[in-house]
């Protein structure tokens, strides 16, 4: 790109829509303003926050600042190209940021390919304390429009940069709740060539959440978006059934690693997640049915029938009469899905007992992450009303939307309860988190804490983000860094059986009760806390 003309004086627009996304913001402007480009416009659209956007955007006098009522990102997009002055547009997401140097690149490319519709580059994934997780690069083939009909290959819409005059034919389709940046990509890619490279342009920040829930909107949107295409000929045909094919092979097989068996009661993602399994992958349904029915089977079985028959049972189904398995003869698991495709995870038996035993604090002003589940299982009719804390702004479940080791946007002494279940070790700044808890909770609100100890690292997505294990001494000093010594009460659970047993992947039903139960605290599966603010005086 050396040999290329200068372009430094080029106007340049860069479009930051944000939604209760403030905290991050700061991070986000800085890394446009730090670009090596002389003639930059930053224009933040404030899509109705109730935090501290406003402010932030206010700490920079060159930034132009425009807030609405809350319409969606679609909308703020659109709102930003037309009080934009740039020949160029960069649309960069207030959590993520631009590398250096990756303005000058794309528009390298653009001033290059002046009848493209845009250019877009490779990014990097990062966690949520910006460390690189890893970097995504593509190679598209020949015919972009094809590829893009199989996958996104772009990943990331910070890493593309437009030229004006394709807004002046296409805009953000405001009924589009996902998968918008998807959507505007295939318009453009059929109407004129697009060029994709290779140089890193923008960060992309992974947040520690728990994806099922949103898994059923993102699959329904991004096949809303494939079926809205127009194809004529039998090559556009076969990509457009190549990505359908892709999209539901890649969500649903997601979903089905990370449903339990049974599903919690009301369990409102879980059952949307069936109904989404049930609709488009119907052989993963079944399997999961068949996982549900042999898990009660098998619990019926042990503990109703006699003895003899047992005892027939295992000679018959080629089982000895002691152990299921032998575990130490084995260099690899029985399962990678933390045993939820063998009857559910070893480990929610600590955790859902645990809450049970504490379902009386779950009551009033209630928050918990990434869905309410078991806000609404054990808490019932004593919860007057349920929060939920999303990082992701247009989670359907989300009321509050941030990163809990840093929400300065979420009211002081709001929650009688908050449940933080099996979260913390996906957060690198763990002890922040917990500062969080403390000053969110109202005085007298009681934090509902598990964590794991012994355990395999997942092999899904929260691979990138799994951080930490804990120990009972580790959760005890870090709680008191918080909260009262005097407040708090931690617990272990497991044995040397069971954290073999998880280790290996077996599933609940093939423990049986009394094996769960036993107690050796120098086997530490689950960390269960409960850690209370004190009341006023």
């Amino acid at each position: 790109m050396n040999a290329f003309a200068d372009t430094s004086s080029i106007p340049v627009s860069v479009i930051i829509p944000c939604f209760n996304q403030g905290h991050y913001l700061a991070e986000a402007i800085d890394s446009v303003l730090g670009q090596d480009h002389r003639n930059l416009e930053v224009i933040v659209v404030d899509d109705g926050s109730s935090d501290l956007t406003r402010d932030v955007a206010g700490r920079y006098p060159t930034v132009k600042y425009a807030h609405q009522a809350n319409q969606g990102l679609s909308a703020a997009r659109n709102t930003g190209i037309d009080l934009s002055s740039g020949k160029y547009l960069v649309f960069l997401d207030a959590d993520d940021w631009l590398l250096p140097g990756g303005i000058p690149a794309n528009l390298a490319f653009l001033a290059q390919n002046k009848e493209a519709g845009f250019v877009s580059g490779s990014h990097r994934k990062v966690n949520a304390s910006g460390q690189v997780i890893e970097k995504e690069t593509a190679l598209p083939g020949a015919n972009p429009y094809l590829e893009l009909l199989q996958g996104n290959y772009i990943g990331m819409h910070g890493a593309v940069m437009y030229p004006r005059w394709v807004f002046g034919r296409f805009r953000y389709d405001t009924s589009l709740k996902a998968c918008e940046d998807y959507d505007l990509y295939l318009k453009i890619a059929r109407e004129y060539p697009i060029v994709h490279h290779a140089a890193c342009i923008a960060a992309y920040r992974i947040h520690n959440t728990n994806m099922s829930g949103s898994i059923p909107f993102m699959l329904g949107a991004v096949l809303n978006v494939l079926d809205r295409q127009q194809v004529n000929t039998e090559e556009e045909k076969k990509c457009l059934e190549n990505g359908r094919s892709n999209w539901i092979n890649y969500y649903c097989e997601n979903l089905y690693r990370r449903l339990p068996a049974p599903l919690p009661a009301g369990s409102e993602n879980g059952h949307e997640a069936l109904a989404a399994l049930r609709k488009y992958r119907p052989d993963l349904y079944g399997k999961y049915l068949k996982r549900y029915l042999t898990m009660n089977i098998k619990t019926f079985v042990r503990k109703n029938a006699p003895a003899p028959l047992l005892k027939g049972l295992r000679k018959y189904f080629g089982r000895k009469s002691g152990d299921a398995v032998k575990m130490p003869d084995r260099l690899k698991p029985y399962s990678t899905e933390f045993g939820y495709d063998r009857g559910g995870p070893v480990d929610r038996y600590y955790i859902e007992n645990f809450l049970q035993r504490q379902a009386l604090h779950i009551r009033g002003s209630v928050l918990e992450i990434g869905d309410n589940a078991y806000t609404m299982r054990f808490g019932g009719g004593r919860v007057e009303k349920s929060d939920v804390l999303h990082v992701d702004e247009y989670h359907p479940q989300a009321t509050l939307t941030g990163d809990l080791s840093h929400a300065p946007h979420v009211p002081d002494n709001s929650f009688d309860c908050i449940v933080l279940t099996q979260t913390l070790h996906l957060i690198y700044h763990y002890q922040d988190a917990l500062k969080t808890c403390y000053r969110i909770l109202k005085p007298g609100g009681k934090l509902l804490l598990t964590v794991p100890g012994i355990t395999s690292i997942d092999h899904g997505e929260w691979e990138r983000t799994w951080f930490w294990s804990f120990t009972a001494r580790s959760v005890t000093r870090m709680l008191a860094e918080v909260f009262p010594p005097a407040e708090t009460a931690v617990e272990t659970h497991g044995n040397v059986l069971v954290a073999s047993a998880f280790l290996y992947g077996l599933g609940l039903p093939e423990l049986k009760r009394e094996q769960m139960d036993f107690h050796d605290p120098h086997y530490q599966v689950i960390i269960t806390a409960v850690a209370a603010k004190p009341g006023l005086s």
